[in-house]
Formats: structure tokens, C-alpha cells, sequence
């Protein structure tokens, strides 16, 4: 992680500046029931990390004063931290609209059996992983029996209504140290298999850039690629991009409470600090707290804003 890091710190990219607060990106945890190569967090079956009641309150908090639109809830696997289930039940009571990024095998998982159920029960919009339509190479980067399993996650969401009342999107990272293709004609691929295939209906696809951080990172500079990578990245910056990263509107939280840009600074150790050097938290946070703050940047901001750009909801240009 360390050569990663100091690899990726940077001068050359662009200074990024807030717009309007409106959403919270919130990382309840590392522990996961999977370990895929390309997971920026290092999330496992091993992990122990998980936030606790202090921040849980702390974020519910934070939605009843009215400014937060938006509970976007990552992990790990978030619906593994047994305070998942309140925490949605508390940002929907506050009118926040939540979104889960769920990896799908936990919804066949034992103890799980009513997520499905509560999930819809709630209007969770639902990011599902799924890196690609083909049996094999799902498997070959998230593990045997990944694919079947993930397919039965889907058919169980379609079975409450989502791919039609309820949102439902897919989300694709490529298999190795490519950009995305482009976004709309794979999501037409994607629709056209996976319903003659197994009658699944989705909502959207998104594509995202894989970053050179963490575990992909640390591939990477195994393989001797991550040069000929972030060489990538870089040839292929788009400055209209900048306009629509994700971090302009978006604060993310870890399972300690401790507050960053984004869920890649997050990872890289990289927390928003205020003019004294101290790193924020949940208690700092309020609708106008970080307007005179500029986000952090460094290298890894160059695969937000390649090609047609990523974000969490997906490419930011056509």
C-alpha cells in the first residue's frame, strides 16, 4: 500500500472545488463475504473493521437537519454490518433516498434470507457488482461460483419488483488495466443475455474505471504494468470531466467516522484536513462545513476523468 501511495502523489492534476453537499458516501466496513482482485478496499471475509453505534448515530443525526438528499452505502459487504438495516430505516424515515452497493452472492447467504424482502420494502436503489454477462470471467475475478450466485441474487430482486418499479443497475469493471468500453452499447449486451439467458431485467448498467490503488494497485506493480496503467490514465484525461466528479457533491465516510473526498482517498489514507492539519469527522460536518475546502487530488484522480470518465453512478460523458 505504502509504494502505492507514493506513487500516486501528485502536484500536475487539476484543482477540484466543492459544489452544493448533498450526499454521503458511507463505508460501513471491510468485512465481506468475497475477496475480488479488483476491490479498491481490500474487503474480505477476514476483515473485522465495522462502524459502530457512536457513528451510526452520528449519520442519522446528520440526515434529520435536512440537507443530506442522498445515503450512498458501500463496504465490504455494507448489509454485513449488523447496523445496516436501522441505519436505512432511519435515512428513509428522513425522506434520504439510499442507495446499496451490493455485491449480490449476500443475498443467498445464511442470515440473509430477508434482505431481498427488506431491500424493497424500503425503495433501496440497489448498485449491483456484476463485471460481466460470461459465466467465466466473472468467476476467474470474483471467485467460483460467483457468477450462479449472482445470477439467483438477481432473479430474487427481479422477483420484488426491482429492473421495473425499483431501480436496479449493474456495475462493470474491466479485468484488467483497461478503461471501460463504452458504457451504452455494453449495457445493451448486458440487457439482451442476461434476459435470454435467465430472464433478468436491470435498470442501467455503469461502467468504472478500475484504480491503481489497494489491491488492483498492488497487482499492478507485481505485474510491472503500473506505469503502462497510469500512462493510460493519463493520455486519455478529458477536462469537461472535471465538471461532474463525483467529489464536487459527495463527502465520504469511514467506519470511524473520519471524512475524505472520495472512497479512493479513503483507502490511500488521504482524510480532508482543515487549515490546521487536523483530519475531519462526522462531528465536523454540517451542510456548508467544507466549502472553503478544496479536494484532495492526486494520480488516481486522472481515471475518474479518462475516456468518457467514472464515477460511482457510472461513465460522466458519451
Amino acid at each position: 500500500m505504502h509504494s502505492t501511495v507514493h506513487l500516486l502523489k501528485s502536484t500536475s492534476f487539476p484543482r477540484v472545488t466543492r459544489l452544493k453537499l448533498d450526499t454521503l458516501q458511507v463505508n460501513l466496513g471491510y468485512l465481506c463475504n468475497q475477496s475480488c482482485t479488483h476491490c479498491h478496499v481490500n474487503a474480505g471475509p477476514n476483515r473485522t473493521e465495522l462502524m459502530q453505534d457512536e457513528q451510526v448515530d452520528g449519520l442519522i443525526a446528520l440526515m434529520q437537519q435536512g440537507w443530506v438528499k442522498q445515503l450512498d452505502l458501500t463496504g465490504g459487504a455494507p448489509e454485513m454490518n449488523p447496523r445496516f438495516k436501522r441505519l436505512v430505516a432511519a435515512a428513509r424515515q428522513a425522506n434520504v433516498h439510499v442507495i446499496d452497493r451490493c455485491n449480490l452472492t449476500i443475498l443467498s447467504e445464511p442470515g440473509y434470507e430477508d434482505l431481498a424482502e427488506f431491500l424493497a420494502d424500503h425503495e433501496v436503489e440497489i448498485f449491483a457488482s456484476l463485471p460481466c454477462y460470461l459465466e467465466d470471467n466473472v468467476d476467474k475475478q470474483r471467485g467460483k461460483g460467483v457468477f450462479d450466485a449472482s445470477i439467483r441474487g438477481l432473479q430474487l430482486l427481479n422477483a420484488r419488483g426491482y429492473g421495473e418499479q425499483l431501480s436496479l443497475n449493474l456495475v462493470f469493471n474491466p479485468q484488467g488495466p483497461v478503461l471501460p468500453p463504452p458504457q451504452a452499447s455494453l449495457e445493451a449486451d448486458y440487457k439482451r443475455v442476461l434476459f435470454d439467458k435467465f430472464g433478468v431485467r436491470f435498470n442501467n448498467l455503469v461502467t468504472i474505471t478500475n484504480m491503481p490503488i489497494a489491491r488492483f494497485g498492488s497487482t499492478l506493480i507485481s505485474k510491472g504494468t503500473f506505469d503502462a496503467y497510469m500512462n493510460t490514465l493519463k493520455g486519455a484525461y478529458r477536462e469537461d470531466n472535471l465538471k461532474a466528479v463525483m467529489c464536487r457533491s459527495l463527502v465520504s465516510v469511514d467506519y470511524q467516522g473520519v471524512l475524505y473526498d472520495c472512497d479512493f482517498n479513503q483507502q490511500l489514507g488521504w482524510p480532508i484536513r482543515d487549515a490546521n492539519g487536523r483530519a475531519l469527522t462526522l462531528a465536523d460536518l454540517g451542510r456548508n462545513s467544507l466549502d472553503s475546502i478544496d479536494v484532495v487530488v492526486g494520480d488516481h484522480c486522472y481515471g475518474c476523468t479518462a475516456g468518457q470518465g467514472s464515477s460511482c453512478g457510472g461513465a460522466l460523458a458519451a
